[in-house]
């Protein structure tokens, strides 16, 4: 029992956000009706992210981030990058301005000079390197240099042939640009920065790549891919991508730059033509990222490693040019409510983006009606939940359809089990959702419309002890299906609730 209950403890507690979490966010501004400052510092403490990546080095944002000790990732504008490449007072007065201003109650721990240059802006690409060279220099006389790192981000795109991995290359078209800054990057112990997107490369493939592959999702061993020279086995696009850039460098005779992916996520909403950005894909990618770093996986080049990772983005830009994809990244809505709730099975409170703590479970669209009955039978039996508002003539039972039921028998199963982690997951057919799925006369449990909400009530709808049967609908019993993990689960907090 005393092990049961330590093995619960370090699941439930040890998992807390510490101070060196690997993941961050991105905060971009167009946005609108943007919150304040404190509010975006407000909602970045609920979720305990202690790393944020911005787009300017805004006043107010940076008076907000003081003494809250989140590492900031200030950035240099492109609209910037030639005035301050062609002055070293330029560059030291945009430090004293930017920097030395705040620091160090604002925990100012990277400047990003311009973003995307080589790609999005390649007039100013022969500025680049004196561009992070000046702003050097002023941290040195700033004596902030061993504190402050500089670099600039880059598109992967850069990288030419990136599978397989090992015969990936820089366009060499940069050559005169890219071997200046990796010799500046060496020398002063920076990152190299780097934005991986593997929703564009999936999109781009025209089939090729795989949708699992791209979302992190298992795949079985003959279906990884492997790179011929080095046999390393790849299960997803993130991975190939960020060793395809190791390689990239080693190519080039530079082989200790480490990476920092400065954005990386997955649209919610698309147009017509867009049929992956859609809240599932969204919720599955950035899920399993988010659990990949914090688990500190690494690559197959450098497995245990982990690559320091900012989400993009915090919130919808709403006003973001470009098709309906381009204004739908967001983890949240500028009122604070998630776009969906992360799925992150162990990882304490780390972007359990609820704000509300109202979360649903429901089945998953598109799923085999097999097995949501398997599961939906298994809920009113084993499971032990109480599906008599299922029954014909009763409050939830139309409409009279699987997924209808069985999304009413999963919420039940998840409220009643606490929104414990991994009790809304019924071997991958069911979702968290924070859209209440009442309806008329049938409300769910843990709906705000219920007198009363079952919560963490773990006894209210099992059976009594002197029970015979499970209380539910024998139409609904399913004595093969098997879901022995949330057994386990159950276990364990029935004894922690036992002997704390």
């Amino acid at each position: 029992m005393a092990a049961l209950l330590l093995l619960f403890l370090f699941l439930f507690a040890s998992s807390a956000l510490s101070q060196d979490s690997l993941i961050g966010v991105n905060i971009g501004t167009e946005v609108t009706n943007m919150p304040s400052p404190t509010q975006v510092v407000a909602l970045l403490k609920s979720q305990n992210i202690n790393r944020v990546r911005l787009y300017d080095a805004d006043r107010s944002m940076l008076l907000a981030f003081a003494h809250t000790g989140v590492q900031v990732i200030i950035s240099v504008p492109n609209d910037q990058l030639l005035g301050i490449s062609q002055s070293n007072a330029t560059a030291a007065n945009w430090v004293t301005r930017n920097v030395a201003a705040y620091y160090p109650a604002t925990n100012i721990t990277t400047i990003a000079v311009g973003s995307e240059v080589l790609t999005s802006l390649p007039n100013a690409a022969s500025v680049l390197v004196s561009a992070l060279k000046y702003i050097q220099a002023a941290l040195i006389t700033a004596n902030l240099d061993r504190q402050i790192k500089v670099s600039t981000p880059h598109s992967s795109t850069i990288i030419l042939d990136s599978f397989p991995p090992s015969q990936a290359f820089f366009n060499k078209t940069w050559d005169p640009v890219i071997v200046p800054l990796l010799k500046f990057l060496q020398s002063t112990g920076s990152p190299l920065l780097l934005n991986v997107y593997p929703y564009f490369d999936y999109v781009q493939s025209n089939g090729v790549i795989p949708l699992d592959y791209a979302l992190f999702q298992p795949l079985q061993a003959n279906k990884e891919a492997v790179d011929a020279n080095t046999l390393l086995h790849y299960t997803n696009v993130f991975d190939a991508i960020v060793d395809a850039a190791y390689f990239a460098m080693s190519y080039l005779n530079f082989t200790n730059i480490p990476i920092v992916v400065t954005e990386s996520g997955w649209p919610s909403k698309g147009g017509p033509s867009e049929h992956d950005a859609t809240v599932e894909n969204a919720n599955t990618y950035n899920s399993n990222l988010i659990q990949h770093v914090i688990n500190k996986t690494g690559t197959p080049k450098h497995p245990g490693t982990a690559v320091t990772t900012y989400i993009y983005e915090l919130y919808n830009e709403d006003t973001r040019p470009g098709p309906i994809s381009e204004k739908n990244w967001g983890l949240f809505y500028t009122n604070g409510t998630p776009v969906y709730t992360l799925r992150l099975a162990g990882a304490g409170a780390i972007l359990a983006n609820d704000t509300t703590n109202q979360t649903f479970c429901i089945a998953k669209e598109k799923v085999d009606k097999k097995m949501l009955q398997a599961a939906l039978d298994w809920a009113c039996g084993p499971g032990k939940v109480d599906c008599s508002a299922l029954m014909q003539g009763e409050s939830c039972y139309e409409p009279d359809d699987v997924v209808a039921h069985s999304t009413y028998a999963f919420n039940a199963y998840y409220q009643k089990m606490g929104k414990a982690s991994g009790s809304c997951d019924f071997k991958g057919v069911a979702t968290v959702t924070t859209t209440d799925p009442s309806r008329g006369t049938c409300v769910f449990p843990g709906s705000a419309k219920s007198n009363q909400t079952l919560g963490n009530n773990t006894t209210a709808l099992a059976p009594s002890a002197n029970s015979t049967t499970s209380g539910c609908i024998p139409k609904y019993y399913h004595p093969h299906a098997s879901f022995g993990d949330l057994t386990l689960l159950s276990l364990l907090l029935i004894v922690a609730l036992v002997f704390l």
